[in-house]
């Protein structure tokens, strides 16, 4: 997911975003445990993109401030 698309979503759907990602980092350690997970670059690019909806969560916040 790109910068842009991160910031063109709503407070809501951006908190559902991340809770999915969170899900999807999960399920990804699991299957790289058991040897199921064909593209092990995968959990990193999830990784990254929750580090982009949490630095957009806060850029908003300091923006209320």
């Amino acid at each position: 997911m790109k910068i842009q698309d991160v910031r063109a979503l709503s407070n809501d759907q951006l908190t559902q975003e991340l809770d999915k990602s969170y899900r999807e980092v999960m399920n990804l350690r699991f299957r790289a445990a058991t040897n199921q997970l064909p593209n092990t670059n995968l959990p990193r690019a999830v990784r990254k993109d929750i580090a982009r909806m949490l630095m957009v969560m806060r850029e908003r916040e300091l923006a209320r401030s």
